[in-house]
């Protein structure tokens, strides 16, 4: 699997939010994976709006 390399600029709030769901027994190994997987659930609930409206 490819996996290209973005950057983003994000306000340090919500890097706050995220690091403190990161890490040995928390949900996300790493800032990364918890982005990731905040991009994986957006889309899925777009597809799921777009399957609605018949897109």
């Amino acid at each position: 699997m490819v996996m290209p390399k973005i950057s983003l600029d994000m306000p340090s709030e919500i890097v706050s939010d995220l690091k403190k769901h990161v890490g040995d027994s928390k949900k996300f190994v790493s800032l990364a994976d918890a982005i990731r997987t905040a991009c994986r659930k957006m889309l899925d609930q777009l597809d799921e709006i777009d399957a609605r409206h018949g897109r």
